[in-house]
């Protein structure tokens, strides 16, 4: 690829300026060519390289303003504001209508978390330059920095409206419509936007991901399709086409798309275990356990690839396999609630119920509140005769499910069968309050229970 005059100037510029550093020989660059020396060590995090830079450019240009405000800059990098702040005076009274005295003391306002003070410095900075994409990208950033999306929004539109390829505002304005849940609005926004710019990838790539947001699946496919025929290796536009393929379950063509994720760079455990995925609905059985493999050998600590493996097994009613799996997965991260709820159901299934009931327990110390574990563990537990213990588990449930009539029938059939009497009628009434025709939970869970006249009279009761 040959380089532009421009480029190869720079690159000569640099080359030179490294070759005096080595040699200790001093080079004559004008003042332009040291900023942009001194401001490509920034970027690129060589901070010491750059000040040695910026110190031989003003021995070479003591008064140039360009110099100066770019070591207001390093100086600003560096957290000494208020030298910053004095330098940009002394500049102001020299050059009042230099934009990028305000754009740098905005900088320090902004530092000091003092936004709205930085956003009053870009709007004079706007009266005097000629980049208002610049600085409407800036005060767009101040207001991101606020939580004023809507002002942020507004201040990324103004900034494609000067550059419509600045890219960045592209992705904070479709940033700021999905935080202020504004999808539809944004879509609008993209469709008049790819008007202007028909061949932006990235506008396109948006599109789909908004309309694939909003369950809009078509849509996204044929948005997707746009990005990736812009840019053959646009690797995000294929991923992203292939989930929506999946949505409509157009499970060859999202195989299609994956693979074609992998061929442009390394696989990723996401895409192996998608591929998986769409060959088992596929009922194509051994490549998804394949798939599946390859998923966890890529990416060993990958939770969903080892409960694909175990679930694919439970599915086959193969609770054998399926226990081992889960037993490796369980040996890389023990701390894993998926991990400890698949192998309480495995066990549960198998008729090991210690085991089963040890699996619920540790789902739910690793954070899984959901209902059904809860009500999972506590069968068990009943069924091992362990009553008490089944019943603090219940008034534990109850802090997450205050109004559940499952928890209240069983607490119910519970206090009834140690004879608690009082409070089984309690949990009864409660349960037949909130949800009357479940009461068939007593008689499935708790035969005894049910046969007691107290408890038949109490139900009839209720359904008068």
């Amino acid at each position: 690829m040959q380089l532009s005059n421009e480029e190869e100037d720079y690159s000569l510029s640099l080359s030179k300026f490294e070759s005096m550093l080595k040699t200790n020989k001093v080079f004559f660059f004008d003042s332009e060519e040291f900023e942009e020396i001194i401001l490509h060590y920034l970027d690129i995090g060589k901070a010491n390289l750059a000040k040695k830079a910026l110190k031989l450019a003003l021995d070479q240009h003591p008064k140039s303003t360009g110099l100066k405000l770019v070591q207001v800059e390093m100086l600003v990098y560096d957290d000494k504001l208020d030298l910053a702040e004095k330098m940009l005076n002394e500049l102001y009274a020299i050059e009042p209508t230099n934009e990028e005295i305000f754009i740098q003391k905005a900088n320090i306002w902004s530092k000091r978390d003092q936004h709205e003070k930085a956003v009053e410095q870009l709007q004079i900075a706007l009266k005097y330059t000629d980049d208002y994409a610049d600085v409407y990208n800036l005060i767009g950033m101040e207001y991101l920095f606020m939580d004023n999306l809507e002002l942020a929004k507004q201040s990324f539109i103004q900034c494609l409206e000067e550059d419509i390829e600045d890219q960045s505002a592209l992705y904070n304005v479709v940033y700021c419509f999905e935080f202020l849940d504004q999808n539809q609005e944004a879509i609008a926004y993209l469709i008049k936007y790819i008007d202007r710019n028909p061949y932006s990838e990235i506008a396109w790539h948006q599109l789909g991901r908004l309309h694939y947001s909003v369950k809009e699946y078509e849509n996204a496919i044929r948005a997707f399709d746009y990005a990736t025929l812009i840019d053959e290796e646009f690797l995000g536009a294929f991923m992203e086409k292939a989930k929506a393929l999946e949505r409509l379950k157009k499970y060859e063509e999202a195989i299609v798309s994956y693979t074609r994720t992998i061929e442009l760079d390394d696989a990723t455990s996401y895409a192996l275990l998608r591929i998986g995925k769409c060959h088992e609905k596929l009922g194509n059985k051994a490549l998804a356990l394949k798939f599946f493999n390859q998923t966890v050998h890529e990416d060993p600590l990958l939770d969903k690839g080892w409960i694909a493996i175990t679930d694919f097994y439970m599915r086959q009613k193969n609770y054998q396999k399926a226990l081992f799996f889960v037993n490796k997965a369980l040996a890389i991260d023990n701390q894993n609630r998926l991990y400890w709820k698949r192998y309480a159901t495995i066990n549960k299934q198998m008729n090991f119920f210690e085991e089963a009931e040890f699996g619920y327990r540790k789902a739910v110390e690793f954070g899984d509140y959901q209902l059904d574990t809860w009500l999972f563990w506590v069968d068990i537990l009943q069924f091992l005769g362990e009553f008490e213990t089944a019943i603090q588990t219940l008034l534990q449930a109850a802090e997450f499910f205050p109004e559940e009539n499952e928890i209240e029938y069983r607490l119910s059939g519970l206090y009834l069968m140690i004879q608690d009497d009082t409070k089984g009628k309690f949990h009864l009434s409660n349960a037949l309050r909130l949800n009357f025709d479940n009461y068939i939970l007593i008689e499935d869970l708790f035969p005894v229970v049910w046969n007691q006249k107290m408890v038949q009279n109490y139900i009839a009761k209720h359904k008068k």
